[in-house]
């Protein structure tokens, strides 16, 4: 009798599986099962093995074994749960019984659930469950009739292996081997290791024929393999009829995979087990997070922050597409589930509606959003087919169910050819795990070789590129990724030159950073055709802060509402290298939908909240569409917001403690030139800090100190050595700070404070003390400046709309301060602020020896400061409407509502 094909063992094995899972009774069906068992490898089970076979155990008594294939196999059967290693046990006991022709090499044990197969002449044991039965039918050659191989080690997959691919990556460059040759040769490599695991090839089809055919110092594996790729190309009936039995046997690709003719890399001995030492990991279960691992691991990381690459888990994905399509979906079908009538043709109408969706993504990387994507509409899929089988067997129809859902809808661009032929071979590797796990559900796997279809990869520049060329607009559903994060002052000159053929009609593009490209595309790509929807990744600086203005005022023209946002988490990699990253997930289209989410993370690394919107702006906010950009002044009636006072002195005009009581100790007279100076850290930590404030010294009073007069000259050298104009200038005055404004009293504001502090601490002082320009200073502010900017409300306002340094808060005049829709009050109103705030500063007062970073530690805050600011909250919000606020989210609506009130004519 013929061999059966290891695809047919294969398909036989899941409908084994699928007939028996959850099988318990030892007695009442282990004879059926066994001969279904030996049914899978093509061997009728009557004309080889016997039940219940009688041998004389020791002391005379006649045992039974359950299955004897005399001198091959034994098996020892159990009920469901009992214990493997008495039935093991069992089984040998009957060994002394039998002669040594008659004595099996293999035992195997089962419950039905659970399988342990030893090989008692190699000394090797398998465990696994009936459910993993087809990944290892290579277990059984000895009973299908294949060649038996000796075992090969075989290595967990983890993010190792992609880092051994990585060093081989590194070992082919050092030899010589590069550029487009070594890209497209690793990515073969790549398929082949996963084919070899996963019954695309057989059992570690490659791996052998490397260790049988080629010559251990890896002379020879260039030749070898290059016969290989040609053989992986060529339909059966094309191929050369004296084709070693080895090579023959390889079987057709196609996917224009292994199409492509060059030069093999020659290879050493080492290079050649460094192959074997990828080979040798299980890459059965290859994830998108090791694909995003590969791709890192062969990038230095120089390259890596110039494309701006970073790779999202699994996770993270969802957080993207669940809400964009998959959520909608998935409720869709759960109410076709419950039809009473019509459901099978809505299950057929709707397994169509999966397999005409269409995705792109502009940035693919490596492919992992096409991927998850991919898997997320297979398993959808699979479920409804579930649901018509299901429905079929009660009609007693026949419906053919197979899986429809096709490659070539899935679109990506990605500059760099590496990740691209990464992402193309990662949707084929997708797709044979999707077959696999619909053959686990149906008893058959559909056929992957020859490939079939493609996921369309461009490898472009996707800002030059016009889309359309990659899918056309009106097949297109949804738009998905997660754009390079470069920041504006990190974009290489291409970067640059690529983002003004996309931006330069945007006023003041530059100051954008890289990712905003995507967005502006994917709108103007909406333009022609207003079904499409998008959803991107960004770094959270294109919602606050200098960026929001230029980019949202754009999109907004352009019809764009947003319908769905993950404000600020923190991003989370499985890849090598990851960066920490503050990241917003943005969903928009021209549709305007009614119900529209917004997620919410207390914890930057945790799980989100959910609250429903009626408008999602720009800030990502429930409130009106409004942008926020630089004003000269504020708009409402308050004092100015000014810099402090900027030094450029190269550090020769400041004192610490030592150095002042040293100048004084040498020149006592110099003392009534020094004052006390704060920048934004002297003022938050309460350190001492002195300056030489030189303003109005006569030339003889200065002639007089000569210590100082040193520090003069240096500050004179500094200036005139600067490659700043403006410094050079200043060399003409050295004696005096850039800045000479000290008012005769003034509120502090740091321009940068921790994200951590639930309100930025502010201060009074007076021109006895110099601010520099590491504080912003409001000159002659009173006391219920000071409560309303240190309330509640005003820092909601600054946390929406401020922008970001690293995480920090950047507060500026231009961009929050002078923006601030202050109340509308009367007087009383405003003299029970000034008492609220009051209080703030005589609280504070109660701990002289703290510093406003203590203070105002989340952990630390003393109770009595914490009462009085949630007092002084209360009263500013009332200064703005009579009823209570619930959350920021209503404190902001308000803002902005009184935002465009206040600017409507401006």
């Amino acid at each position: 009798m013929a061999l059966l094909q290891r695809k047919e063992i294969r398909n036989r094995a899941h409908a084994l599986v699928k007939e028996w899972q959850g099988e318990t009774r030892e007695h009442a069906e282990a004879k059926s099962f066994w001969g279904d068992f030996f049914n899978v490898f093509g061997v009728n089970r009557r004309r080889v093995a016997s039940f219940e076979e009688p041998v004389k155990k020791s002391g005379g008594a006649t045992g039974f074994i359950d299955l004897l294939w005399r001198g091959r196999l034994l098996i020892e059967h159990k009920s469901k749960g009992k214990d493997l290693d008495k039935a093991y046990s069992q089984g040998l006991s009957y060994f002394e019984g039998l002669n040594d022709k008659d004595l099996p090499r293999f035992v195997m044990v089962s419950d039905f659930d659970r399988f342990r197969l030893y090989d008692m002449d190699g000394g090797d044991t398998a465990e696994f469950t009936l459910e993993e039965l087809p990944d290892n039918i290579h277990l059984f050659d000895f009973l299908s009739g294949h060649e038996q191989e000796e075992a090969l080690p075989i290595y967990e997959l983890n993010i190792k292996a992609a880092e051994r691919l990585g060093d081989l990556y590194d070992a082919l460059l050092e030899s010589g081997y590069e550029g487009h040759p070594l890209q497209v040769f690793l990515v073969r490599i790549l398929f082949c290791l996963f084919a070899e695991d996963t019954g695309i090839f057989n059992r570690h089809q490659v791996t052998r024929y490397i260790l049988k055919h080629t010559n251990e110092d890896g002379s020879d594996l260039d030749m070898h393999l290059a016969k290989l790729f040609q053989v992986l190309d060529k339909p059966y009936e094309k191929r050369n009829k004296n084709l070693p039995e080895g090579l023959a046997e390889f079987p057709y690709v196609n996917g224009a995979l292994f199409a492509e003719r060059f030069d093999m890399p020659s290879f050493s001995a080492d290079m050649r087990d460094q192959l074997l030492e990828c080979a040798y990991f299980d890459w059965a279960d290859i994830s998108p997070a090791i694909f995003g691992s590969l791709f890192q691991s062969v990038m230095d990381q120089e390259t890596r922050r110039s494309l701006g690459a970073h790779y999202t888990s699994e996770k993270h994905i969802y957080r993207l597409i669940n809400p964009l399509f998959l959520n909608d979906l998935k409720q869709e079908f759960e109410q076709i589930t419950k039809l009473k009538r019509g459901k099978q043709q809505r299950l057929i109408s709707f397994q169509q509606k999966l397999t005409d969706l269409q995705f792109l993504d502009p940035a693919c990387g490596c492919g992992n959003f096409l991927i998850t994507t991919y898997k997320a509409i297979r398993e959808l899929e699979l479920s409804v087919l579930q649901e018509q089988l299901k429905d079929d067997e009660h009609l007693g129809a026949t419906l053919t169910i197979e899986p429809l859902i096709s490659l070539d809808h899935y679109h990506g661009i990605e500059i760099e050819e590496w990740p691209a032929r990464i992402a193309e071979v990662a949707m084929w590797l997708t797709q044979h795990q999707m077959n696999r796990e619909f053959a686990k559900q149906f008893g058959h796997e559909p056929d992957l070789l020859p490939l079939k279809t493609a996921a369309h990869i461009f490898p472009e520049n996707a800002l030059t590129l016009d889309w359309a060329e990659v899918v056309a607009p009106n097949k297109l559903n949804y738009i998905i990724g997660n754009p390079p994060f470069v920041g504006k002052n990190y974009r290489s000159k291409e970067q640059n030159e690529s983002m003004a053929s996309t931006m330069k009609h945007i006023k003041n593009w530059k100051s954008l950073d890289f990712v905003t490209c995507w967005f502006v595309k994917s709108a103007e790509f909406m333009q022609q055709n207003q079904n499409i929807q998008a959803a991107l990744v960004s770094t959270n600086s294109i919602t606050m802060g200098e960026q929001v203005e230029p980019l949202w005022n754009s999109l907004l023209g352009l019809g764009i509402k947003i319908n769905f946002s993950h404000r600020t988490f923190s991003w989370s990699s499985e890849a090598k290298g990851k960066a920490a990253v503050h990241v917003v997930i943005i969903g928009f289209s021209l549709l305007n939908k009614d119900t529209k989410k917004i997620f919410h993370y207390s914890d930057l690394n945790g799980e989100a909240t959910i609250s429903n919107a009626r408008n999602i702006n720009p800030y990502l906010i429930d409130a009106i569409d409004t942008t926020i950009g630089n004003r000269g002044k504020p708009i409402s009636e308050v004092p100015a917001l000014i810099y402090g006072n900027k030094p450029v002195d190269g550090g020769f005009l400041l004192l610490s403690p030592e150095e002042k009581a040293e100048l004084v100790s040498l020149e006592p007279t110099a003392e009534r030139w020094l004052k006390p100076v704060i920048g934004s850290r002297e003022f938050i930590n309460r350190l001492e800090r002195w300056c030489l404030w030189l303003v109005g010294i006569t030339p003889n009073e200065l002639k007089k100190l000569p210590e100082v007069m040193k520090r003069v000259q240096q500050v004179k050298e500094m200036r005139l050595n600067s490659v700043d104009a403006g410094a050079r200038k200043l060399a003409e005055r050295p004696t005096e700070f850039r800045d000479t404004r000290v008012p005769e009293t003034y509120i502090v504001v740091p321009r940068v404070s921790s994200e951590r502090r639930e309100y930025v601490p502010m201060g009074f002082f007076t021109g006895e003390t110099i601010s520099t320009d590491l504080n912003n200073l409001i000159p002659n502010a009173q006391k219920y400046h000071f409560g309303v900017l240190e309330s509640k409300i005003h820092m909601a306002w600054l946390s929406a709309v401020t922008g970001r340094l690293k995480s920090d808060y950047r507060y500026s005049a231009k961009l929050v301060y002078n923006n601030y829709p202050w109340p509308e009050v009367d007087d009383a109103q405003k003299a029970k602020v000034k008492k609220a705030a009051q209080a703030v500063l005589d609280a504070r007062e109660l701990y002289p020896d703290s510093s406003l970073a203590d203070l105002y530690d989340p952990l630390l805050m003393p109770a009595e400061l914490r009462k009085a600011h949630n007092a002084l909250d209360k009263v500013v919000d009332r200064c703005y409407r009579k009823e209570p606020f619930k959350d920021d989210t209503q404190r902001l609506k308000l803002l902005f509502e009184r935002y465009a009130e206040l600017t409507a004519n401006s």
